[in-house]
């Protein structure tokens, strides 16, 4: 593999967060002043919290508003370290927001707001003393599509969150198969490392940007319906990816597929909304087995049942 073709740039990305609303607070508040717009190379990564290994990410009372709409109400769930949590329920009930409010993806849209904590190992990610870049790091996201950067090759798509990050590399070679083969897309790709990722097909690709979110060692890998636009083979590699994963990095799903959220998940909460226009709230969660088994609501059995949603 030669190490030099690796060496590709990327652009910084900026966006104008939204100011938290306080715990209990039951209105969003104004526009804050972006935080740090630190460059690639302007510093590297520190130690923080928590260390390596899988982390303990909790959400407490957290609530999020577009504008004056509120569209969570007071959520609260533990996802336990080392294991996989699916957040399941019909669309429009809050789930992917609250995914993203939990690596302040949420306050990148305008006008956005969100209340509560989130914890990460005891912490508060929303913290004045953290920078939104160090809490990216440690809580990584996978989207719903596969968002390769087409311009760079396979090698270049998966150290680039590194480069971004301004985190040295000492050894790129064994970085791109380190992450590829935990992405299980090792062998797939070995021979074409420097082919252009859009050559790869679409569940390739998604496996690409796994690889590329394990590159920087988070604590947390948050999954965004990652398998809705993949053929069941693809979908089947990726689930039983995350279930390798889970080992050494905390996952967190959204999936409206039930057999899905059965399979690969350990915890499941479910979310819901008492009517139109009313906030997502979590229902139930627990152990997936009891969840889908035995579950305490009776608005959750007939959601997994296929009573409605």
């Amino acid at each position: 593999m030669n190490d030099g073709s690796f060496g590709a740039g990327v652009g910084t990305l900026s966006a104008e967060p939204m100011q938290r609303v306080g715990l209990g607070t039951d209105a969003p508040l104004a526009a804050a002043p972006a935080p740090d717009s630190v460059g690639p190379r302007e510093r590297t990564r520190s130690v923080g919290w928590g260390g390596a290994g899988p982390g303990t990410l909790q959400a407490r009372q957290v609530s999020c508003w577009f504008g004056t709409h509120k569209v969570i109400e007071r959520a609260t769930l533990d996802m336990a370290p080392g294991r996989v949590t699916a957040l399941i329920g019909p669309s429009g009930c809050g789930k992917s927001t609250f995914l993203r409010t939990l690596n302040r993806m949420h306050e990148l849209t305008r006008g956005a707001t969100s209340g509560g904590e989130v914890l990460l190992d005891g912490r508060d990610v929303y913290g004045a003393d953290l920078r939104v870049t160090e809490v990216r790091l440690r809580i990584g996201m996978v989207f719903q599509r596969p968002n390769p950067f087409p311009n760079m090759t396979i090698a270049q798509n998966v150290l680039s969150g590194l480069r971004l990050a301004g985190l040295k590399t000492p050894n790129k070679a064994e970085v791109v198969e380190d992450c590829l083969t935990r992405a299980g897309l090792w062998r797939e790709a070995r021979n074409r490392l420097n082919a252009p990722a859009g050559s790869l097909s679409g569940g390739q690709q998604q496996r690409l940007c796994l690889a590329r979110s394990l590159a920087v060692r988070p604590q947390v890998l948050l999954m965004d319906e990652p398998c809705s636009a993949l053929d069941p083979t693809s979908t089947r590699v990726i689930e039983a990816t995350i279930r390798e994963l889970c080992d050494e990095v905390t996952i967190v799903i959204v999936t409206h597929n039930m057999q899905q959220a059965q399979r690969v998940a350990d915890d499941t909460a479910l979310f819901l909304i008492d009517g139109e226009g009313a906030p997502g709230r979590i229902v139930e969660s627990g152990p997936t087995n009891d969840v889908f088994s035995t579950p305490r609501d009776p608005r959750t059995a007939d959601y997994i049942s296929g009573r409605f949603g």
